[in-house]
């Protein structure tokens, strides 16, 4: 006779940059969609089936059809998307944000419905622009479009409150005239609305308090759809912000699903801070609560807190996860990519447009990536660069590198990237007589730096290893030659590349958020616009304190 099990969920689920996430759950599949930004592919998805491990599954949006990046500003693009299923299909509304900077935010929102999630997705549906942060309800045959209202105008706060919108899933078009959701007086944002509808309630989760350090889920219910709502009387369903020695922090932005058995969750996303309520270099990533619910109704997680490990479902030995031990993430990642496969596997992003034949190649020289050269790190079109989340703060990034570079406006390496403003790059590049050299360049709120003095000749050499370490706040370049590690470059301060350097306010006004945390990976420039190719291959991800290396599969 099988015995019920519980095991443990160790937080985050999924380290690095996954925000804003969005959970659901079809018969024995749980998925977790996350927010992207400028990175292609756009919304990223997991697997599981028992909540404990997750396979990534890569990216929905991998098209230009799908989802058009161009021009998109740092930290724009995808913002909340969320993940629902009905009549046998799976529903995606995401926002592609175009503007957010001087008081106005245009952002489009779209629905894209595919009858599995590795698809094929229909054509994306506009919906309406009015505000972000949208979530589909359904409710039996009817379905409710919710969103919070952008209120450009000074002096507003930026919000006009939480509105619904009737949506026809027959006609794939929004049906009549919002109607406000009424909610009681609160000073500041309500974003990131959640509905669900359970024990005759319906229950709205909102992400308030903005997305720093006061970030928290809160909870209210009602009769009626639109309200009014009351909320919680014991405050916030988690947050962190009176408690700034938690290792998880910024605690917000959730979505409940519930087990087939009914055994509740919240996800959310969290935070893992440098230092006490410091920087926070992996960005907003996502965890889970146990939810129970109190004898008069309220959802609540147990603590209200964050937590690095809590329990997982009950399960009966047997039942637990079905994907392979090369499938899973686990809060300290660990991979080697040789290039083996002719598309690029799940654990890769591409900056603001998607891998394409036209820069990118997996074929033209077997077991490598080939990257044509793009344009400079500047230019919001036409990047040559492959990145992935960095998942731990202790960690190091390796790859090999083949090219030949002809001038000074060709350049080709490894990179630690936040955006176009703040990262590091290690290159290869040309001298003024021709010769191939090794340099540092570095970018720190737009402040362009290159330490010409300290580069290194190459001379005959043409492939190389790069690699690059981090260590909490600092960060180091390295390389080799002949088997052996030499440093190159002074040591860098890892927190330029984190979520609170990257914010720029001015006159009150936002100019710059930060919102995706920091990416490694390879890049390739050629400013001449000639394309001109570097090959790259054993790209490795090392995070301090995970497991043997192993080999992506796809």
């Amino acid at each position: 006779m099988r015995q019920p099990t519980v095991q443990t969920i160790r937080n985050p689920v999924l380290p690095g940059s996954h925000p804003d996430p969005s959970a659901l759950r079809v018969g024995d599949d749980f998925y977790l969609a996350t927010s992207t930004f400028e990175w292609h592919p756009g919304v990223r998805l997991h697997h599981s089936r028992d909540l404990v491990h997750w396979r990534p599954l890569g990216g929905v949006l991998d098209t230009t059809r799908l989802l058009d990046l161009t021009g998109c500003p740092d930290s724009g693009g995808v913002w909340a998307p969320n993940l629902t299923y009905a009549d046998g299909l799976f529903h995606l509304v995401f926002s592609n944000v175009s503007t957010y900077a001087g008081g106005f935010t245009d952002s489009p929102n779209l629905l894209t419905t595919a009858p599995s999630v590795h698809g094929p997705w229909s054509d994306p549906v506009p919906l309406h622009a009015r505000g972000f942060d949208t979530s589909l309800f359904h409710d039996g045959p009817d379905s409710w479009l919710l969103n919070l209202v952008h209120d450009w105008r000074p002096g507003h706060g930026g919000s006009a409150g939480l509105e619904a919108t009737r949506y026809d899933r027959s006609a794939r078009r929004l049906v009549g005239d919002p109607v406000p959701i009424t909610l009681p007086p609160q000073a500041g944002w309500i974003e990131g609305p959640n509905l669900y509808r359970h024990a005759g309630w319906y229950y709205l989760l909102t992400a308030d308090g903005g997305t720093g350090y006061d970030h928290q889920v809160t909870v209210a219910r009602s009769r009626a759809l639109a309200g009014p709502y009351e909320r919680d009387p014991r405050g916030p369903l988690v947050t962190a912000r009176h408690h700034p020695d938690l290792p998880l922090q910024k605690a917000g932005h959730g979505s409940l699903v519930a087990t087939e058995d009914g055994q509740w969750y919240l996800a959310c996303l969290v935070a893992r801070p440098e230092g006490r309520r410091g920087p926070c270099v992996l960005g907003r990533e996502t965890a889970l609560a146990p939810v129970t619910w109190t004898p008069d109704g309220w959802p609540r997680v147990p603590t209200g807190l964050p937590a690095l490990e809590v329990p997982g479902p009950v399960a009966v030995d047997g039942d637990g996860d079905d994907c392979g031990d090369d499938d899973v993430v686990g809060v300290e990642d660990d991979e080697v990519d040789g290039f083996d496969q002719p598309v690029l596997g799940p654990q890769w992003s591409t900056l603001r447009r998607p891998a394409a034949p036209d820069w990118l190649s997996l074929t033209d020289r077997p077991s490598h990536l080939r990257l044509r050269g793009g344009r400079s790190p500047r230019s919001l079109t036409g990047s040559s660069l492959v990145g992935r989340r960095v998942t731990s703060a202790n960690g190091a990034f390796e790859v090999s590198v083949e090219y030949r570079p002809r001038s000074f406006q060709h350049l080709a390496g490894i990179t630690a990237y936040y955006n176009t403003r703040n990262w590091y790059f290690l290159y290869v590049t040309a001298d003024d007589e021709g010769r191939a050299v090794l340099r540092v360049a570095g970018c720190d709120r737009g402040v362009l730096s290159v330490d010409e003095a300290g580069g290194v000749p190459l001379g005959e050499v043409r492939r190389l290893r790069l690699g690059l370490d981090l260590r909490g706040p600092d960060l180091r370049f390295r390389y080799a030659t002949d088997g052996g590690w030499h440093p190159v470059g002074p040591l860098l301060d890892a927190t330029v590349l984190s979520d609170e350097h990257a914010e720029v306010f001015e006159s009150g006004q936002i100019r710059s958020l930060g919102f995706t945390g920091a990416f490694v990976g390879m890049w390739a420039w050629d400013l001449t616009g000639g394309g001109l190719p570097a090959d790259f291959d054993e790209a490795a991800w090392h995070a301090a304190g995970g497991g043997a290396s192993r080999r992506h599969g796809h």
